[in-house]
This record gives C-alpha cells, structure tokens and sequence, in this order.
C-alpha cells in the first residue's frame, strides 16, 4: 500500500516557478535503490535560491528540494545498504535535478549514501550538512598544500554563514590562528566563541583589489568571489593558498596573475557536489574527530519544517546565522 507524506514540491508554468508544502505518496518518489526515511534536513544558501527561484538551480520539474538529509534505510536494493542503516547524503544533484531532503521520504541511489560516522547523531550530521562538509574539504585543502598552524593567520570569509561558522571552529580545534571577516559586526562575540582570533568587517574588501597587496594571510577560504576573493589573493603570504566555494557575492574574479606568479600562491577549487565517496567518507571522519561537538550546538539552530519557505528568503537576504537543521515532522 502506497504511503502519503510531507514535502515541498517546486513546480514550473508559465507565470514562473512555485514551491508548495503538499502530501505525495510513493508513486511520486524517483528512481533509486535505496528508500530513505528521512529524519532531519538543513537549509544551505543553495536550497534558497531552489525554493525562491533566484537562481535556475532547479533542473527538472517537479521536484522536492534539499541539498542534504539525514535518516534510515527503510528499503534497499544497494550491496552496501540495509534497512535500519542511518546514512547521510549530500550532493550529486540531489534538490537539483532529483528530489531531495525537503520530504519525509526519498529514494535515492545508494553510490550517494555515506554511513552515518560513529560518534554523530542524525541531527548533528545537519548541524554539519553540506556546508560543514564543504568547509572540512577546504581544510584538507589548505592542509594537503602545506599550510600549517605556525605559518601565520589564516582567513575565513562570510565567516557568520554555515561554511564560515564550521571553518572556523574547526579551523581554531586544529591550531589555527583564524581571522573571521562578516558583514555582520554584531556578530562578533559569536565568532570569537567559535574561536576566531580577530573578527573583521568584509567591509575593507569590498573595493577593487591591488595585484599586489600587503602580505597578510597563510591560506585562506573564501565563500564570497567578487572582489572579497581577489583582495584575499593580493594578501596571501608568499607560497599561501585559497580554497574557494561559494560566490555570495559574484562569480566574477576581478584580478590579476601577479600574486600567482610573484609570490607563488595557489587557488583551490572546493566543489562538494561530485567530490567522490572516498573523498567525502574522509571529510565526514575527520569532522566527527575534529569539529567540537559542543561549539557544534553554539553554531546551530532548529528551524520548524513548515517555515523553510520564509527561511528560505531569510538566508539569500543574509538573515540567517550559522546552521539551521530541520527535524521532519
């Protein structure tokens, strides 16, 4: 007997696009070898511009937005999957173009599913989500170049967002001095509990960057482009690096090749969306050994399922702090 259950489904006509709470059953779930009780989801800046339309992020109508969920097999026709397994899942065009985490069920393909890591609970994964996973393959990055905690300050941009607020808390856990930028200065005493050493406002990297800027920053990630991005690669220290993941505030890159090639520095493309399974089991390791759980709970809020729609608004407007996870009703 098919079963009915909550989602939000985005449809397309030709007045635009409509995000709308509704009932489906298991008739509506897409093609998949493993069916997912799903327990808690998140909201990323990715699902709000999918439930607002701002941005063609949805590619196939209709669709159940949600970029990342937590929850229990229920059924599985995957090797690597049972019923009863509590799996994550983030990525690989799910809340794109396949319905995502914004239902209390999905069916999904089990190559996407990584096993919940001993010592997190389904509501901490989201407490992490795909923002937190997004800021721990920065860190590896940063690392896998050589940037090291005695090297010189290393700096976080949008730090009051979800990739920002783990970075630095993860970040600080490892050693690192972290300089916090936000446009945001109310949220300074927040930074600083996360553990950032000095909290600045983006406010100074907002104007057109020099090709060459004082040396100031080891390494560096950057979720906002534009100019943020290319005052921080005028800044890196000779040899530093930048890992990249966002574009908050533009996909342009106004600057030029001098610090690459006077001063050697790199620049880390980080895309979360295809990173491979054994990439992402890593990530998801070390953010249940190198994230403080305790700071986990500082940087995160709950967020009733029935209001992702507003919240949805709120996080493009830049209203929203940190980590909201939704518990599916």
């Amino acid at each position: 007997m098919s079963e009915r259950f909550q989602a939000y489904q985005i449809g397309k006509n030709d007045d635009g696009q409509r995000c709308t709470l509704t009932q489906l059953d298991d008739s509506d779930l897409m093609e998949g070898d493993v069916t997912v009780r799903v327990e808690y989801t998140t909201l990323n800046y990715k699902d709000g511009l999918a439930m607002t339309g701002r941005s063609p992020v949805i590619r196939k109508f209709p669709l159940t937005p949600g970029i990342d969920f937590s929850g229990t097999v229920v059924a599985s026709e995957h090797a690597d999957f049972k019923q009863g397994d509590q799996v994550i899942l983030n990525g690989f065009g799910v809340g794109e173009a396949h319905s995502g985490g914004y239902a209390q069920k999905a069916r999904v393909s089990g190559d996407w599913l990584v096993p919940l890591p001993e010592g997190l609970s389904m509501r901490q994964a989201m407490a992490i989500g795909t923002a937190g996973y997004t800021a721990m393959l920065c860190v590896m990055a940063l690392e896998d170049h050589g940037v090291k905690p005695d090297q010189g300050d290393v700096l976080v941009t949008g730090a009051s967002g979800g990739v920002g607020s783990v970075a630095v808390a993860i970040l600080s856990k490892l050693g690192y001095r972290v300089v916090a930028t936000t446009g945001r200065m109310n949220e300074k005493d927040y930074l600083l509990g996360l553990g950032a050493a000095d909290v600045i406002d983006r406010a100074g990297f907002a104007e057109k960057a020099r090709p060459l800027a004082k040396e100031l920053w080891s390494g560096a990630i950057d979720v906002a482009g534009g100019n943020t991005l290319a005052n921080v690669l005028s800044q890196l220290k000779y040899g530093g690096a930048a890992a990249i993941c966002g574009l908050a505030e533009s996909m342009s890159l106004p600057t030029t090749v001098a610090p690459f090639i006077l001063r050697g520095i790199s620049m880390y493309g980080i895309d979360s969306v295809m990173a491979s399974i054994e990439k992402r089991k890593v990530s998801w390791t070390r953010l249940a050994a190198d994230l403080d759980l305790q700071l986990l709970e500082k940087l995160s809020f709950d967020l009733d399922f029935a209001d992702l729609a507003q919240a949805a608004e709120d996080i493009l407007d830049g209203k929203i702090r940190g980590r909201a996870v939704v518990k599916l009703p």
